[in-house]
């Protein structure tokens, strides 16, 4: 019975002196997070690129032009005359088309 008492008082006296402290409502992980605020700095956005606009007219004559030869080759497709080039000029039209899309619109 003795014991019981004494380990009755000792937990009344910790959960007292931990009370007296402050400690017992908050956790200490929040205490020491509330005295190092969170700083954010603003993203950093992308860099604006500069476009070579002469670099890209001659791109996109050039892909005018391959155009126009895809066109001569599916008119002679319609004759039953197959261009071996042509799935190849085709894959080259939207290689083409996917750098002129990546360089005008970011």
């Amino acid at each position: 019975m003795k014991i019981q008492i004494s380990f009755l008082l000792l937990i009344m006296c910790s959960a007292l002196t931990l009370w007296s402290q402050g400690n017992l409502s908050e956790p200490p992980g929040k205490l020491e997070v509330a005295k190092h605020p969170l700083v954010l700095e603003p993203p950093i956005g992308p860099q604006p690129q500069k476009v070579d606009f002469s670099k890209v007219r001659q791109q996109a004559a050039d892909l005018n032009e391959l155009i126009r030869v895809v066109q001569i080759e599916v008119e002679q497709a319609a004759q039953g005359k197959l261009a071996k080039d042509l799935p190849e000029n085709l894959k080259q039209i939207e290689k083409m088309s996917k750098k002129l899309r990546a360089e005008l619109v970011p």
